[in-house]
């Protein structure tokens, strides 16, 4: 009778261990699994075996699988969660919506270096880049691609996705003058438009 009153309820941490060391357990397994698996085979049940928990506990600290992967990499930013703040918006508007996102998140400075350790990792080769590049075709690029049905629509994805990266790269991460000092909305004037016509083959209206 004892054993049965000492045993711990699905989805809550053991007394002993603690929600901090718990937490951090799950994350220390997220991140073997996400390696070792890449983003599309790993699983939340196989990360609860390797933490020692209950699955049950993994969604107690993690809303679901992309929430889990962006608290292993210390994203300072959710891409996916950045679709539905933007694609809940005008549609003619996607692209300064995504760009001005992008830069009011990242032009705090732990944000950015946070995002240029990240980008680093990804181009440098490994286990990271596989995952992270998982992570984006399942969870940001198809979605963009969800916006037209035209042929290409998933070389228009990644072409806009390309041109979000590479002004990351030039602005936080190799901090390139003038980009590096330019104001956001400039940058969301410029750059935005450019962004919308890959995506979806047409600019914002004029006079923006």
């Amino acid at each position: 009778m004892s054993e049965l009153a000492e045993r711990r309820r699905p989805g809550r941490p053991r007394k002993e261990r603690g929600e901090a060391s718990t937490r951090s357990a799950i994350l220390k397994a997220a991140g073997d699994e996400f390696a070792e698996r890449g983003y599309e085979a790993a699983s939340l049940r196989a990360v609860a075996r390797r933490a020692g928990v209950d699955s049950a506990l993994v969604h107690h600290y993690f809303d679901g699988k992309p929430d889990l992967f962006a608290a292993t990499l210390e994203a300072p930013l959710r891409p996916d969660r950045v679709l539905e703040v933007v694609l809940s918006g005008p549609r003619d508007r996607v692209g300064e919506a995504l760009v001005r996102y992008l830069l009011e998140r990242l032009d705090d400075e732990k944000a950015a270096r946070r995002m240029v350790v990240i980008l680093r990792t990804v181009l440098g080769g490994g286990p990271g880049t596989r995952m992270v590049r998982e992570f984006l075709t399942r969870e940001v690029l198809s979605k963009l691609a969800a916006l037209n049905d035209a042929p290409d629509a998933e070389l228009r994805a990644e072409l806009a996705a390309s041109q979000l990266v590479g002004l990351m790269m030039v602005r936080y991460g190799l901090r390139i003058e003038p980009i590096a000092s330019t104001p956001a909305e400039e940058l969301v004037r410029r750059v935005g438009p450019v962004v919308q016509s890959h995506l979806l083959g047409e600019t914002a209206a004029s006079g923006s």
